[in-house]
């Protein structure tokens, strides 16, 4: 069974942190969150810093539930509703800030390898204007040496169900007819080049994760250190 968390788990828990008496384990498993991250909160060692999200206001928690917590450290709190998926059916794709940089890359890779693909379907699947892709297109976008083709699918920026949908789409209104062998190959390919790519960057992740914990872990006892008075000689 998957466990519901906040909408918003690091912003949740640093109002948690900021405004009870939960312990870092009640705070870290209410939120899905590693100790260490919650610890790292604490201590303002996270490399982000989030703006607290108040979870009784949102109604996933009740300040009786968090009393029931604060009186017992062994207690697991309660989701009392769960989180409010927020969807878009109209407008353009959000794209994550972190993500954004992207989107030229992820546009330049559509427009060599799927000329058929139109400027408003790319908008579309991208999340993009058609100024940007134009430009893209024309060579005259203000950044255009930094701009290297990439799959968006490997970017993140859509998935594959999606891309392939509109290259199907596009194909059937161009006219092109790609023969069942060739689009298996072409398909065998890609998901092979993917599959080796989010596995790089998988294993990449968790070695920062890693190094980040263990950074958080250290800075964490070394400050214990010092508020026993001990220091290093």
């Amino acid at each position: 069974m998957t466990q519901v968390t906040p909408l918003m788990p690091h912003a949740t828990a640093s109002w948690l942190v900021d405004s009870t008496g939960l312990t870092f384990e009640q705070i870290a498993e209410f939120c899905g969150l590693h100790i260490l991250e919650v610890q790292a909160m604490a201590d303002d060692l996270a490399g982000a810093k989030y703006t607290g999200r108040d979870p009784v206001h949102s109604g996933e928690l009740t300040n009786e539930e968090i009393e029931r917590g604060q009186a017992d450290p062994d207690y697991r709190l309660k989701m009392q509703k769960a989180p409010v998926q927020v969807t878009r059916t109209k407008g353009p794709r959000y794209t994550p800030v972190s993500k954004r940089q992207d989107k030229p890359d992820g546009i330049a890779w559509i427009i060599r390898n799927h000329p058929e693909i139109s400027d408003a379907q790319i908008g579309k699947l991208i999340g993009t204007t058609r100024n940007t892709i134009s430009a893209i297109r024309e060579r005259s976008h203000w950044n255009i040496s930094n701009i290297n083709a990439k799959d968006p699918v490997t970017l993140g920026l859509c998935s594959q169900r999606e891309l392939d949908g509109i290259v199907a789409k596009a194909a059937k209104k161009a006219g092109i007819a790609e023969d069942d062998a060739a689009r298996d190959a072409r398909l065998g390919d890609d998901r092979e080049a993917l599959i080796e790519e989010l596995r790089a960057e998988r294993d990449a992740n968790a070695k920062v994760a890693a190094e980040a914990a263990h950074e958080a872990e250290a800075a964490a006892w070394l400050e214990a250190r010092r508020a026993e008075g001990v220091s290093d000689s």
